[in-house]
């Protein structure tokens, strides 16, 4: 608020679909100068801020002249992408301004939302559509020449998250908009992304997510607004004029953030806040005396240095060095950040520091972010003079964590000497935090040694470490899980003995999506038709899709359902079609399991019915089966390497299937590349079954079930997660459930499992494993898909083989329910028509009331 790839190889003709060249000509030469036409100039809408046809065509060609800067001869659709960005941009700027005034002026709480991920998507479709001028930028477009869905598929998708985490918090930001709460993102601005996926012989390969190199318009540099961020270096301790003693923070390395600010437009309101994202530059960007001497390399080394900061999403963190650049990657966006919500505190609003928990509601977004608790201390002890209780208590006061994990490999811990070495004043700060928090668990609980180890702010296990799990959840007045049971288990498991401590702190925030991305633009079919049944408030109160209840066993409801389903079935088809070469066929079932790659998410049990209907067919060559398109789609983290042989399993199992003439007839197996959320966009609404089959009380929530939801795909799943409330919600009769609860997985593993049981009480899942161990899939190779196999039988960590039977089951009660097409549609009917819960709106509405005290400020049209 206060704060692109190469074009397509495809080649276009200039100026193409019939565009008239010298009406671009002429009009660039009048766009912003007296009119040529009847109405006089000053009746008609400003070319920046009007959105009316005439304005945006006017905006479009001001651009193409003065931004872009191509002679109409040479024009193709990306640069008109780039143009009608820069001209909804320009509109979206107007609100933004607007908005930043009414917070400023009536002094209202903001929200400070910290990411290290913020999976935005493409921005331009869904900006049409919370302006209301989608119909006129189509009509704008035309008039010279242009189609808005050719344009449109221009835009290159920001390489700024990975998966959920960062599409949460661009849920989160359009939400807040769209609610009219102040608020500002804040983040890193990557260069490079994590990578793009290709699938070549069945295997992923990772390149270079290069977003940036063809700009991007939606951005506005703020060179003006830099920071300073040191790292390394030692701490001088010294008395000031009053005799306090003091810490003076001598760095080894000064940085410079610099700020990027994105407008964040919400959907009919004239609120837009901002996403700002720091990228990293030298204090002095070039040493001119090095250069002098003639050390060219040296001239510019401080600078190449520094902006490796920034430089790519998520650096392998496996080698020492890969750690150490992430833990300056998350210190470097928490430091600039916090300076800069401290700067907008002083400077612009002209409030005392102390007001800080009045003024700006800080959240971190999983552990990422949490050395800010010990930068906001530095920052009101060391450089603002506060005393320590003083600021400790603006700093609880001011953070609230969420926690997205329950794996404890997933909770961040850094080596106690790297910490040490690249954050000398952090660390001494973060001692004496765990200092007096000690003592503080101490009193509630004496005499009890074993509670102190477990909470302590640095890890003795295998080495001391910084516990950045612990440090947010002692610096923060609120900690919240993300789903029902997930906030159970983590104050029952992962962070019991805090919550047993502060059990006023912790709460629980289910997760939400946003529909205006998820329903309104990813499913325009479904959109119209819920318009015309039950208008169109149902956008920004999702509750009102219940009214669509009364509809589900209406036969001509029923069949407008069906025909938008299976032309979006068919739309994904092609899409399939262009990027694999595998064809599927939009009446079959279309079975959808998109998600990163992890043996907890269990996509190889997926793999496993597959396999095993496969081995049905081939066994009894008359055997029929409800024919299914079976649909993958995730990256596998570039050293994970089980995960990378999932990836093979699955598309070694489906080159057998899709070209095996006995079993092709009902079986197709498809692994979309490179899963974003524009080809997302496209899998959701297609869905008919959504594969949610994590083992039970290890995903936190997960979102991706919310989306397929809403899109009336009936979900298949274990009781994790917001599978639960899923459930809940949807009905168990409208939900296919499976497997053990989070409670039978503990106990199966307390009793010792034994994986290798299963496959000897199961003559089918034994001829399964036996199927992709002995080379069918892999043209012989007997040894490629044995870690996999190997894996399941001597370990199993995630149970997969003790839920096979019950999957397997629960598979046959989904080919049941599909034979009868009406009762499938009511199923998926009701299924979209109870998603309310799960809007990113209700979400952000909880969190702004029970945590942050954010209230609405609309702003004036």
């Amino acid at each position: 608020m206060w704060a692109g790839v190469e074009p397509s190889a495809q080649v276009h003709p200039p100026c193409s679909r019939g565009c008239d060249d010298r009406a671009v000509t002429d009009l660039a030469s009048s766009a912003s100068g007296p009119s040529s036409e009847s109405t006089p100039e000053q009746t008609r809408s400003h070319s920046r801020t009007g959105m009316d046809p005439d304005s945006i065509r006017r905006g479009i060609v001001d651009h193409l002249r003065y931004s872009i800067g191509r002679p109409a001869a040479t024009l193709r659709p990306e640069h008109y992408y780039r143009a009608l960005a820069l001209a909804v941009r320009d509109r979206m700027q107007d609100n933004r301004v607007a908005s930043t005034r009414t917070s400023l002026e009536l002094g209202h709480k903001v929200v400070c939302y910290f990411s290290a991920e913020f999976l935005m998507g493409p921005q331009l479709g869904v900006n049409l559509l919370d302006l209301g001028i989608e119909a006129a930028a189509a009509t704008a477009l035309a008039e010279l020449g242009q189609d808005l869905d050719e344009v449109l598929a221009c835009e290159e998708e920001p390489g700024l998250g990975n998966g959920g985490l960062g599409r949460l918090a661009a849920c989160y930001l359009d939400s807040l908009a769209t609610l009219e709460r102040p608020a500002i993102g804040y983040g890193i601005r990557y260069e490079y992304g994590i990578f793009d996926q290709e699938i070549r012989d069945g295997w992923q390969v990772e390149k270079t997510d290069n977003w940036l190199v063809a700009g991007n318009p939606w951005e506005i540099a703020k060179p003006d607004v830099s920071y300073r961020v040191g790292w390394r270096g030692y701490s001088e301790h010294y008395r000031d004029a009053g005799d306090v003693d003091r810490v003076r923070w001598v760095p080894g390395r000064v940085l410079r953030g610099v700020a990027y600010d994105t407008p964040v437009q919400g959907y009919d309101v004239r609120t837009c806040n901002v996403l700002t994202l720091w990228s990293a530059h030298a204090v002095d960007s070039f040493a001119l005396a090095a250069f002098n001497t003639g050390d060219y390399y040296k001239a510019v080394e401080d600078e190449v240095n520094s902006e490796t900061v920034t430089k790519v999403l998520y650096p392998n963190d496996e080698p020492e060095a890969g750690k150490r650049l992430r833990l300056l990657q998350q210190y470097f966006f928490v430091s600039c950040s916090l300076q800069h919500i401290l700067h907008i505190l002083d400077d612009l609003a002209g409030t005392s520091v102390r007001a800080l928990p009045e003024r700006f509601a800080v959240q971190l977004n999983d552990t990422h972010p949490s050395i800010a608790v010990a930068e906001l201390m530095r920052l009101l002890v060391d450089e603002r003079r506060l005393d320590w209780d003083e600021a400790w208590a603006i700093t609880v006061a001011t953070f609230g964590y969420t926690n997205h994990t329950l794996l404890p490999e997933a909770l961040e811990t850094w080596p106690l000497a790297m910490f040490d070495e690249s954050l000398p004043r952090h660390l001494e700060i973060i001692y004496e935090i765990n200092r007096r928090f000690l003592d503080e668990v101490r009193a509630a609980f004496p005499g009890d040694e074993a509670r102190l180890r477990r909470m302590s702010l640095i890890g003795e296990e295998g080495g001391k470490t910084v516990r950045m799990a612990h440090l947010a959840t002692v610096g923060s007045h609120a900690i919240n899980g993300v789903a029902a049971l997930h906030t159970e288990l983590l104050e029952h498991s992962v962070l019991a003995d805090f919550y047993q401590l502060w059990p006023e702190r912790f709460g629980n925030k289910t997760n939400g999506v946003t529909p205006r991305r998820f329903l309104a633009r990813a499913n325009p079919g479904l959109r119209e038709l819920l318009d015309a049944t039950i208008g169109p408030g149902w956008l920004t109160d999702l509750d009102r899709l219940r009214e669509l209840e009364p509809f589900a066993d209406d036969p001509t409801f029923q069949r407008q359902w069906r025909e938008v389903k299976r032309g979006n079935k068919a739309r994904l088809a092609r899409y399939v079609h262009e990027h694999t070469g595998i064809e599927l066929n939009p009446d079959w079932l279309f079975d959808i399991q998109v998600k990163r790659i992890h043996e907890y998410k269990r996509q190889h049990l997926n793999v496993l019915h597959i396999v095993t209907l496969y081995h049905r067919l081939k066994q009894d060559p008359d055997a029929t089966i409800a024919p299914r398109a079976f649909v993958f789609g995730g990256k596998a983290a570039p050293g994970y390497f089980l995960a990378k042989r999932i990836i093979k399993l699955i598309n070694a199992v489906g080159e057998r299937v899709n070209n095996d003439p006995d079993v092709n007839r009902f079986l197709r197996v498809a692994f979309v590349p490179n899963f974003n959320v524009q080809n997302a966009e496209l899998i959701y609404p297609a869905a008919d079954l959504s594969e949610q089959i994590s083992t039970a009380g290890k995903e936190a929530s997960g979102t991706g079930n919310m989306k397929f939801m809403m899109n009336g795909a009936l979900t298949i799943g274990t009781l994790d997660g917001a599978n639960v409330e899923i459930r809940d919600e949807a009905g168990p009769e409208n939900f296919f459930l499976f497997g053990r609860t989070a409670d039978e997985v503990e106990q199966i593993k307390r009793d010792g499992y034994r994986p290798a049981d299963y496959v000897d009480g199961n003559p089918e899942l034994a001829a399964v494993l036996g199927l992709i161990g002995d080379g069918t899939f892999t043209h012989g190779d007997t040894e490629v898909l044995r870690p996999v196999v190997d894996n399941l039988y001597r370990d199993d960590p995630f149970l997969v083989l003790a839920d096979y039977a019950a999957y397997l089951e629960a598979q046959e009660r989904v080919s049941a329910a599909w034979a009868d097409s009406a009762g499938w549609t009511r199923m998926s009917i009701y299924n979209s028509a109870r998603s309310g819960k799960f809007s990113s709106d209700r979400a952000i509405a909880e969190y702004c009331d029970d945590i942050w005290d954010v209230g609405p400020v609309p702003v004036p049209k």
